[in-house]
């Protein structure tokens, strides 16, 4: 596969706490093909809500945005399937973002309450299918779902053409995960990947992996997860990179973050091509 014909997106948490709009024009300036907007609220301490369902200005700006650019919106999030949200809360933006020209809608899972998440996420399919929306679940190691074989057993239960896996670097990692598996799943259910590195040792305690995974995600080549072997296990779908490092931001700024997320991406790939033709050349 050459670099070339792989695409990338900014996914929010690389930029955390910019508007759509301002995400937009950074991607922009960085090279990125799409953006990955956060557009329902999980309601962390001092995290903004972009609710472009209230805010018709932003949604207006947003809008512009994309047009200006030309850049496309790959996937909103985070739908959550937990306990409290009724899933027909997360329908207005759904609407927005097909209106936006989305094509994903990111879910993970925040309840142990088996019956309820499978019909919970279920029903989040069944609203998205109405906008032409995929739902792609993740797992996370502090959710509820927390590995590959529990997603496999979500998907593979509610049965919804419209519903896919989002595999994060990170977590795929973290869960200790084989990435043989992944090479034996459907190619439908995979939509676009979670891009990032991170340290290579797994933290032990929660606070330290909360830490890592919203703050201290690293630069494709400068961590120590085995990245290749995970993403070589899947189709060639999208990479949105979500590479948070609130070091890196303070030091840069985001839209050098954000620059230096994609090039670290691209070089990184690019060196395998050229390894690649090397072996075969010998």
């Amino acid at each position: 596969m050459k670099n070339e014909e792989r695409k990338y997106s900014l996914a929010y948490l690389t930029v955390g706490g910019c508007s759509p709009e301002e995400m937009t024009y950074i991607a922009s300036r960085a090279g990125y093909d799409y953006v990955s907007y956060r557009l329902i609220s999980m309601n962390l301490p001092g995290e903004p809500n972009f609710d472009l369902t209230k805010d018709k200005q932003l949604f207006n700006n947003t809008k512009q945005a994309l047009n200006n650019t030309g850049l496309e919106l790959l996937d909103i999030e985070l739908a959550r399937i937990d306990d409290e949200h009724d899933p027909k809360s997360y329908e207005p933006a759904m609407e927005v973002a097909a209106e936006l020209g989305g094509r994903h809608v990111l879910s993970s899972i925040w309840t142990d309450n088996y019956d309820l998440y499978i019909e919970r996420f279920a029903q989040v399919c069944d609203l998205a299918k109405q906008y032409g929306l995929t739902v792609d679940l993740e797992y996370v190691p502090i959710a509820s779902v927390t590995n590959l074989e529990g997603a496999k057993n979500v998907l593979n239960t509610v049965k919804r053409d419209n519903a896919g896996l989002l595999i994060d670097i990170h977590h795929f990692h973290r869960a200790g995960d084989n990435p043989e598996e992944l090479a034996k799943l459907p190619k439908e259910w995979f939509n676009f990947i979670h891009l990032c590195n991170a340290v290579k040792d797994i933290p032990q305690k929660k606070e330290d992996m909360i830490r890592i995974l919203r703050e201290e995600r690293s630069y494709l080549g400068e961590g120590g997860i085995d990245v290749k072997s995970i993403v070589d296990a899947m189709p060639n779908v999208p990479f949105s990179i979500e590479s948070p490092n609130l070091a890196n931001v303070k030091k840069y700024g985001v839209d050098e973050h954000a620059r230096r997320s994609l090039e670290a991406a691209k070089n990184y790939f690019s060196k395998r091509e050229s390894s690649k033709e090397e072996s075969v050349k010998m």
